[in-house]
């Protein structure tokens, strides 16, 4: 059995400067831009090996979402799969069938803190996002893809991120 946690979330093109170091009297030169355009990753983290499975797709709902399952349940075809996530209205649609090797468990409302998924979007905006401004969303794309490939290949960093041991034990115990 393989207990995951499920997330997603939205990059685009507008961003917020943030502090960042500059020689002493010098004032640091930092973009600034209000485009609204986005595109979303899915993700799905285990917090005992640090496995990370990701999907960019431009847009949240029960189809995209559908997608993303299938996709997880394609690259663990021979484990059970112990999904935990949310309750986005996209999570819940009856319009998502889940694959036959996996199970949903969703977290109570209004407790992303519960998520240790909800890490990699903080680690992917922190080091790869922050102050920078995109000529296009294939621009944006191209970035997030980059992070994502580097966040999939290094499981340590993963399991750094969203190895919560006790969030597992709890979820374990009470299914």
């Amino acid at each position: 059995m393989r207990l995951m946690f499920q997330d997603e979330a939205r990059f685009g093109r507008i961003n917020e400067p943030r502090r960042c170091w500059a020689p002493r009297g010098l004032r640091p030169d930092s973009p600034y831009q209000v485009v609204r355009e986005y595109t979303f990753a899915y993700a799905a983290v285990c917090p005992h090996d640090g496995v990370m499975d990701s999907l960019i797709l431009p847009v949240v709902n029960a189809e995209a979402m559908q997608l993303f399952l299938d996709e997880v349940s394609s690259r663990h075809c021979d484990e059970y799969i112990l999904m935990v996530l949310d309750g986005a209205g996209w999570h819940i649609s009856k319009d998502v069938r889940l694959p036959s090797n996996m199970r949903l468990v969703f977290l109570p409302a209004y407790s992303p803190q519960l998520n240790p998924a909800e890490h990699v979007w903080d680690e992917i905006k922190e080091k790869w996002f922050v102050n920078k401004a995109f000529q296009s969303l294939d621009a944006v794309e191209n970035l997030l893809v980059d992070a994502l490939c580097a966040l999939e290949n290094d499981r340590n960093r993963v399991l750094g991120l969203a190895g919560f041991d006790w969030i597992v034990s709890i979820i374990l115990n009470a299914t």
